[in-house]
């Protein structure tokens, strides 16, 4: 009786202890949070106040080694001081109002997690074990420990039996009422609540801190202002953000975070973007450029046309999409489900055989506790979960953790080209005539006309250099976009083609070999039924492209392909500096699609990578899709399962080395916290050299350990992100 009693101390201060250190653990990443936000947002406030005139003021006069001074001299300083103080003053008043007239803000951090039910939970297990204690001290009578044994079990019994009627799935939960019950009925009553307790406690802090790494993706991300200072004819005034409309001017000020998606049309300043793209050197705004909602202004100021609003602005659709990440199980952990489903059924029949063979209730009891597939059901969600809050801190957005998983396998990477690997910025490096009755002046005139409705990178680029050169643009009278071909136009009633060499031959224009020069996209023009030149375009390589497929390959990537609408003889150019394996060019989008199937067929995991339109089948096609999203189109984005917001190739690099280390953690989860530990344990109960008290406080360690090794996803240092 004494060991047990013991033992029980020693339980109720491992728990005690363990939800001190979920408590300090919660805290602590609190106050890391808020200093990565810091970091990555630029919070003036601190930096402000510590170079104001108050500060400086209070410093002089608190010094006690400073000489004492005259009274008019100290009356002279507090002058200065508040006048020069009176933009700070007026800046806290301006951010008193705007609190005042925002919604009231929710809880944060540890506050937050613990709810109403939760304190429930906490006040329940505290109930059972008295109780226990009570009975164990003979002051209150069996029955009263059945009841507070039955209060107790209670949420496992009802989540048990949801699980088994919904899922048709055996839990922890039933597994940890059988035990309670067969040592009741066995005649270890103290044993068995003090079972319960230990174990209540154990999936209290698993769900508690499964609800934190859920809460900390939003935290990670940050947060939109509630109200916004809009600017109309009738002058300034504060509204709340569901108010506001579609081309409504906002004024946002320096230490002010921007309250919608649109476009600067007046006023200049720096923005910190950190919470779209990962990035944390700011970008200068002015006239024309479009800002995010949920970035910072660091200095300067901004007059924002509104465009989008609340769900609709990109910051709402990053923290949806994160947030619905969870729901897309990894395989890892829907064969972790499944191998507990048909584990239990197994163990049933073991613990039969163990208790025909022994007839000793408290080794089954003690068996039953280790044999919990508990540990199967924590090893992976909360892996998924802090590996998606990293992503998203590093600007990477990660709808599902199967996408996670997949790209960790990854063995092949396909590369459209053109926004891809390069930068998307092309520009004309030349003319090549091949009509004596047009003029170049002529030629470009017409092409520019026939581009100047289209959104293609290399039809903007002959636009630009009409412009550049003035060369007036007339308006086309007729216009057609026909894809992965080029655009046909009337302009000035002389009908223009312009475009590759298989848009001038679909047309019948008679056109012997198209004109292809290594690095150079050849634009072909057509006039009247008549080839008339070719304008030569050129892109770069994206800033760190060489470096990032290097990284890459060493990771394990086997092949690198490029696929592209754009000519041969420029694919393999830049597939050459870029050391890419293997080219297909003048390809159509449904030919993406089938370059991607054919490489699946051959047993590879592929992943694709691109940034338009026409490349949205060829990631839904692709094991894993990845859209580059500063400059990607919607179409690319929605279609993508992992979504770069900085269009940096670097960032794969970082996202194959998180789905890396979170499938590496899973695994470790699996072999320590489920099989070292539970092996030893069954061990241990068949020999008798522990009991039911003794193994349900063994249990917490697996617990904590996966708990542990599985948040430190948040913080620990990775390779390359």
């Amino acid at each position: 009786m004494h060991s047990l009693v013991l033992c029980f101390s020693i339980g109720l201060a491992i728990t005690l202890v363990t939800v001190g250190a979920a408590a300090a653990l919660s805290v602590l990443r609190d106050q890391a949070l808020v200093a990565d936000l810091d970091r990555h947002a630029g919070l003036p406030i601190s930096s402000a106040f510590s170079s104001s005139p108050w500060t400086s003021m209070s410093v002089t006069m608190a010094g006690q080694d400073d000489p004492p001074r005259e009274p008019d001299a100290l009356m002279l300083q507090a002058k200065t001081a508040i006048r020069n103080s009176e933009p700070i003053m007026k800046s806290v008043i301006a951010n008193t109002e705007s609190v005042a007239l925002a919604p009231k803000a929710p809880p944060s951090g540890w506050r937050l997690l613990m709810t109403r039910e939760r304190w429930f939970e906490v006040a329940r297990i505290l109930f059972t074990g008295l109780m226990a204690l009570l009975y164990w001290q003979q002051l209150i009578p069996i029955q009263a420990l059945w009841v507070a044994v039955a209060i107790g079990l209670y949420p496992l019994v009802k989540t048990g039996a949801v699980d088994l009627v919904k899922e048709h799935k055996i839990g922890t939960e039933i597994f940890i009422t059988i035990a309670t019950v067969v040592a009741l009925i066995g005649g270890e009553s103290v044993a068995g609540a003090v079972l319960m307790v230990i174990i209540l406690i154990a999936e209290f802090i698993a769900d508690l801190n499964m609800e934190r790494a859920r809460a900390s993706i939003k935290d990670l991300i940050g947060s939109v202002p509630q109200v916004a200072l809009m600017r109309d004819a009738g002058g300034e005034r504060k509204v709340p953000i569901e108010n506001l409309r579609a081309g409504d001017v906002v004024l946002v000020r320096a230490g002010e975070k921007i309250p919608v998606d649109g476009t600067v049309v007046g006023g200049a300043a720096s923005v910190n973007e950190a919470s779209i793209t990962g990035e944390s050197i700011p970008k200068d705004k002015s006239n024309g450029a479009g800002v995010f909602a949920g970035t910072f202004v660091e200095s300067g100021a901004l007059d924002i046309e509104t465009e989008k609003v609340g769900a609709d602005t990109t910051f709402a659709r990053i923290i949806s999409l994160v947030e619905n990440a969870e729901a897309e199980q990894a395989p890892v952990q829907k064969l972790a489900d499944k191998v507990a489903s048909w584990l239990i059924p197994v163990v049933l029949i073991f613990l039969v055989a163990v208790y025909l063979y022994t007839r000793d209730v408290r080794m089954i009891v003690t068996l039953l506790i280790f044999t919990s597939p508990a540990e199967l059901g924590l090893a992976t969600p909360l892996v998924i979960i802090a590996a998606i809050a990293r992503a998203a801190r590093s600007g990477i957005l990660v709808k599902g953790g199967v996408y996670l998983e997949s790209l960790a396998k990854v063995d092949v990477l396909v590369f459209d080209k053109t926004g891809t690997l390069t930068a998307n910025k092309p520009e004309v490096v030349g003319v090549e005539m091949q009509d004596g009755t047009l003029s170049e002046a002529d030629l470009i005139s017409l092409a520019a006309a026939a581009d100047r409705r289209s959104a293609h990178p290399l039809a903007k680029a002959v636009v630009d250099y009409a412009a550049r050169i003035k060369i007036d643009v007339p308006e086309p009278e007729q216009y057609e976009q026909l894809q992965a071909r080029g655009v046909k136009a009337t302009v000035s009633g002389r009908t223009v083609l312009v475009g590759n060499a298989s848009l001038l031959r679909e047309a019948g224009v008679p056109l012997s070999d198209a004109i292809e020069k290594g690095g150079q996209t050849p634009v072909h023009v057509a006039v009247d039924g008549k080839f008339a030149g070719v304008i030569l375009i050129a892109d770069t390589l994206r800033l760190g492209a060489r470096e990032a497929l290097a990284k890459l390959r060493a990771t394990g990537i086997k092949r690198m392909v490029m696929v592209t609408g754009d000519n041969e003889a420029t694919a393999r150019t830049i597939a050459k500096e870029l050391g890419v394996d293997e080219v297909r060019a003048n390809l159509m989008p449904q030919d993406k699609v089938a370059a991607i199937a054919e490489l699946q067929k051959q047993g590879h995991r592929v992943a694709m990578v691109g940034d338009g339109i026409n490349d949205a089948p060829a990631l839904a096609r692709a094991d894993v899709g990845i859209a580059m999203g500063g400059g990607g189109t919607q179409a690319a984005l929605e279609a993508a399962d992992i979504a770069l917001m900085k269009d940096d190739l670097a960032r794969i690099v970082s996202a194959r080395a998180i789905a890396r280390r979170a499938y590496r953690t899973i695994q470790e989860n699996i072999f320590v916290g489920v099989g070292v530990v539970h092996v030893l344990g069954i061990t241990a109960a068949l020999m008798g050299w522990i009991g039911p008290i003794q193994a349900a406080i063994l249990h917490l360690g697996p617990d904590v350990l996966v708990f542990l090794n599985s948040a430190k996803l948040l913080r620990v240092r990775i390779q390359d992100v």
